[in-house]
């Protein structure tokens, strides 16, 4: 079995932390969230990928230069320009030559979903292709996926009211799919597997979902990616870990709960990091306070400075005595 990874988007939500870097190599505690994705498949037997590559391809080939990452074999598939998310599955599908049964993951979501199981669901329903769902409290800022008593998928109904929405189970961006979907996609312009494709084939009834209470989570916003990273603190995905890097410089003085410091990273006397993200190289200085704030690689929060759900991006500085509320800095375009 053979997977394709989706990387290519220009991580938008995420700025400024995606400015320099694709969302997939910011780092979820102590290692880039790709290998987070890459090393899950290869606990289900998946030991070669496709990176269906766009934005900033360079950023996987200078660290991985090898084709290795997470024990994985990666084969680098770069669209020459944006083809939307089927006609990226095509491409990265045709570059390495892939013939059989494939798996398709979107590499911005964590998940402990059982792919091996759902491998097994769209094998024995005979389907052409098979979506992982994930259920939602409030379905009503999702696409939810109605299905019959076979798994059998019935529509795709986008953004239901919550009183209307006929299930709330949510598409949770993992896909079985058969090499005869990729001909359904037209060759030379963008096409959407969501909006295109996958209603083709429910009109043909070969399109199926297994429904699944996995952990999963988009960490495509800085406040999913912060949560990200508070879970596996707290023990949601396993044995909780410690998100202080041994190479971090933390004074005595200083408060640190619930956050992630990364390597190099230092927290002077009398700082006040709770619930948030300090990225390798930053530093937070005397008296400084965060709360559920992500500093970015280099940046340098100063003296007294207090920061409540700021981002501030590689490099920058906030000047000693500042007070910052929901500011990004440099603000996204």
């Amino acid at each position: 079995m053979r997977a394709v990874v989706l990387v290519g988007g220009f991580g938008t939500r995420l700025r400024p932390l995606t400015l320099t870097r694709p969302k997939q190599m910011l780092p979820i505690v102590d290692r880039p969230m790709i290998e987070h994705v890459l090393g899950h498949l290869a606990g289900h037997g998946i030991d070669d990928v496709v990176l269906s590559m766009g934005y900033r391809a360079d950023a996987f080939t200078d660290v991985y230069p090898t084709g290795t990452c997470a024990g994985v074999q990666v084969h680098y598939a770069v669209e020459p320009e944006p083809l939307d998310t089927a006609g990226a599955i095509r491409f990265a599908a045709r570059d390495a030559r892939i013939d059989g049964r494939f798996v398709v993951v979107n590499a911005d979501v964590l998940t402990d979903l059982d792919v091996s199981a759902l491998v097994a669901f769209h094998q024995d329903r005979t389907a052409e292709g098979t979506i992982a769902l994930h259920r939602v409290e409030d379905p009503s800022t999702f696409g939810v996926v109605p299905t019959d008593a076979k798994g059998r998928v019935e529509a795709f109904i986008e953004k239901p009211p919550r009183d209307e929405a006929p299930t709330d189970l949510i598409n949770a961006g993992i896909y079985v799919l058969e090499p005869s979907v990729l001909d359904r996609v037209a060759a030379g312009r963008k096409v959407s597997i969501e909006r295109e494709v996958f209603p083709a084939m429910v009109a043909d009834g070969t399109l199926y979902a297994m429904a699944g209470d996995a952990y999963w989570i988009d960490t495509g916003t800085p406040a999913l990616y912060l949560r990200a990273q508070l879970d596996l603190l707290d023990g949601l995905r396993g044995e909780p870990v410690d998100g202080v890097h041994r190479d971090a410089e933390l004074h005595p003085g200083a408060d640190v709960s619930r956050s992630v410091v990364g390597l190099d990273a230092v927290v002077a006397d009398g700082a006040v990091v709770h619930e948030s993200v300090v990225l390798g190289a930053a530093r937070v200085g005397p008296g400084a306070r965060l709360e559920r704030t992500i500093v970015g690689f280099g940046a340098t929060v100063g003296e007294a400075a207090e920061l409540d759900d700021c981002v501030i991006g590689d490099g920058e500085t906030v000047a000693a005595g500042e007070r910052l509320d929901g500011i990004r800095r440099p603000p996204p375009d």
